[in-house]
């Protein structure tokens, strides 16, 4: 028999995920709020993008005192969720204001990062699935995604998942000595069958 979630542990039902063997269940991954104890795995996963891929347009890695920084930032409904494989943290995901203005209060932007070896097997998808429902129950109207054009399985994840692309930045962003641009994808959260 199955353990009902709690408030510190949730699971997102009736998602699977792809994997080469086959799929990763969602009794395999545990969503869950991150704790500051989170920080250095949230930190090592995230440092690993700055450090050597386009997902992210920081340069310089994070500090353990800005992951916590980060973390505390996005409490209430601007929160950071981990996903947990055997007990261990793979990813991370969170929403946060889209903009800062007041009228833009009613979006968030989303971020996901899983660990690189562990990708493609469909954590992300059960990871994304939980914000867009948690966007939703905090009474959100739009989840906003700002991708790299090179990251194409983010793109496609994103879309399976409801986003439409609404527009392309080009050359917004340089890192590596390249100009990259960036897809702007949304997902109107009443939309979602």
């Amino acid at each position: 028999m199955e353990k009902a979630p709690t408030s510190r542990t949730k699971k997102v039902i009736g998602v699977r995920g792809r994997t080469a063997l086959g799929f990763v269940s969602v009794q395999q991954v545990l969503i869950r709020h991150a704790t500051p104890s989170d920080a250095e795995a949230i930190r090592a996963i995230y440092n690993y993008e700055v450090e050597h891929e386009t997902a992210t347009f920081d340069l310089v890695p994070r500090t353990l005192d800005d992951q916590l920084a980060w973390q505390e930032a996005r409490e209430g409904a601007f929160c950071v969720y981990v996903a947990e494989l055997a007990g261990e943290v793979v990813g991370f995901g969170a929403l946060s204001p889209y903009k800062e203005r007041a009228a833009y209060r009613t979006s968030v932007e989303d971020s996901i990062y899983i660990r690189r070896d562990l990708g493609r097997q469909g954590i992300g998808r059960i990871l994304l699935s939980h914000l867009l429902k948690t966007a939703a129950d905090g009474g959100f109207h739009a989840v906003m995604a700002r991708i790299t054009t090179l990251s194409e399985g983010s793109i496609a994840l994103h879309a399976d998942l409801g986003f439409q692309l609404i527009g392309i930045e080009r050359q917004i962003g340089r890192k590596f000595n390249k100009w990259l641009d960036v897809a702007v994808m949304q997902c109107l959260l009443h939309e979602i069958p």
